[in-house]
C-alpha cells in the first residue's frame, strides 16, 4: 500500500493547508472535521504543555473548513495543579471564525492498580479490509474516505445501521510526531459516517459538533469505532461511539447531526 500523506502541511507563516486525506466527502474544497479536531487538540496540548493529558474536547463546527488554509489559536482559561482548560479557535485566511472549542486536561497520578471493568477490543487480526463506511462521498477528488485504510470485524461491513470499523490514519502534520489524542481525533469524528441509516445519495447527515472524552491514552496504529446513529423526523440526529485501540476502550465520541434529503 502506498504511504498516505499527512493530513496537513504547515506554511512558514503558520497557516495549515490540507493535503488530500484531509478533504471531506461532502465538498472537494473543504476538510473533514476529524483532522481539524486533531489540529485543535494539537494547539491545546502545546498551550497547556507537559504534565497534563487531554481528557475532553468539545468542538463546534460553525462553518465548513477550507482546504486552502486555516489558522489555529489556543488560550489557557484555567490552570491549576490538578487541571487546565483552554479555548481554541480556527479561522480562515479572511479571519472568519470556523470552529470554536474548549478542552480539559488533567494531571496524571500514579495510584498503582485500581479496579475497573475489563472490556476487550474487537480483534484486529480477525478484521477484513473493505471500503470506508460512508462510501466514496459526493465528489471524485481524493479524500478521507478514499485514502484511509479501513477494516471490519466479523459480522460488520459496508451498509446501513450500527457497526464497528477499524481505521488507520496518517500523521496529522507533515514533519511532526502525532500525539495519542491527536491520532484518534479523525476516527472520533467518523461516528456519523460509520453508522449512517441511509446512503449519502438519499440523505445528508453532517455533524455540527464533536465531544470527545478520553480515559486512557490510545496506543498508536489501528483504532476502532463502535458507532450508532439516532435519526429523527425533525431533521436532527445524534451519533455516539465507543473508541478502541487494540488493547481495549479508550474513550467515547458524540456528534449532533443535521439531516437533509439529498437533491
Amino acid at each position: 500500500m502506498t504511504e498516505t500523506p499527512c493530513f496537513f502541511h504547515q506554511r512558514a507563516d503558520g497557516v495549515f493547508v490540507g493535503n488530500d486525506p484531509a478533504r471531506g466527502p461532502w465538498s472537494e474544497d473543504h476538510c473533514h472535521a476529524g483532522p481539524v479536531a486533531g489540529l485543535v487538540v494539537r494547539a491545546a496540548e502545546v498551550e497547556v504543555g507537559p504534565g497534563k493529558v487531554l481528557t475532553r474536547l468539545t468542538m463546534d463546527v460553525l462553518r465548513p473548513v477550507p482546504m486552502a488554509g486555516i489558522r489555529v489559536a489556543a488560550e489557557t482559561t484555567r490552570h491549576t495543579k490538578t487541571l487546565a482548560t483552554t479555548r481554541v479557535t480556527v479561522h480562515d485566511l479572511d479571519d472568519l471564525l470556523l470552529v470554536q472549542a474548549t478542552t480539559m486536561h488533567l494531571a496524571e497520578r500514579d495510584l498503582g492498580p485500581v479496579p475497573t471493568p475489563e472490556v476487550a477490543a474487537p480483534k484486529i487480526e480477525e478484521a477484513t479490509s473493505g471500503p470506508f463506511a460512508i462510501g466514496t462521498g459526493r465528489h471524485d477528488k481524493p479524500n478521507f474516505t478514499r485514502l484511509l485504510e479501513a477494516r471490519y470485524p466479523p459480522g460488520h461491513g459496508f451498509g446501513p445501521g450500527p457497526k464497528t470499523l477499524w481505521l488507520r490514519t496518517p500523521d496529522l502534520v507533515e514533519g511532526e510526531q502525532t500525539s495519542p489524542v491527536q491520532g484518534i481525533c479523525a476516527l472520533a469524528d467518523c461516528g456519523n459516517g460509520i453508522s449512517w441509516n441511509q446512503p449519502t445519495s438519499e440523505m445528508g447527515f453532517m455533524n455540527t459538533d464533536l465531544t470527545l472524552h478520553i480515559h486512557r491514552m490510545p496506543e498508536p496504529g489501528w483504532h476502532a469505532s463502535e458507532a450508532i446513529s439516532h435519526w429523527q423526523s425533525n431533521g436532527i440526529g445524534m451519533s455516539q461511539a465507543v473508541l478502541y485501540d487494540t488493547k481495549g476502550p479508550v474513550g467515547t465520541a458524540l456528534q449532533t447531526l443535521v439531516l437533509f434529503p439529498a437533491g
